[in-house]
């Protein structure tokens, strides 16, 4: 068993390239003993955003705090806390914090081996 608290676990700035004003979370990775996925915590700051991109799994997400916008291909939609998000394998996709202020927090779970 593996517990712990967000609190607890160390902020990194992740080196993505297009990415802009994100912190980045592993309360539960490949190091903890996670049989399949990986939970990470991405922390976006207003005006901040991921890159877009895409990858051969899907990711499984969960808005925890703020508000902002998530695009798909072509199409943007917004997203808030308590929102869930399933993004295809394949789909270009970009989560953008359009709020103004307050972060954008999300949970994203993806295989442990990506991670």
């Amino acid at each position: 068993m593996h517990i712990t608290s967000l609190d607890k676990v160390k902020k990194t700035v992740p080196v993505m390239e297009g990415a802009k004003g994100i912190l980045k979370q592993i309360p539960i990775s490949l190091e903890s003993g996670t049989p399949n996925f990986s939970f990470r915590v991405f922390t976006i700051e207003p005006g901040g955003h991921t890159p877009l991109h895409n990858h051969p799994f899907e990711h499984l997400n969960y808005i925890i705090e703020g508000s902002g916008a998530v695009v798909s291909g072509s199409k943007e939609t917004e997203c808030k806390k308590g929102d869930f998000v399933m993004i295809p394998p394949g789909e270009t996709h970009q989560y953008k914090n359009t709020s103004g202020s307050g972060a954008l927090v999300l949970i994203c779970a993806v295989p442990k081996e990506y991670e």
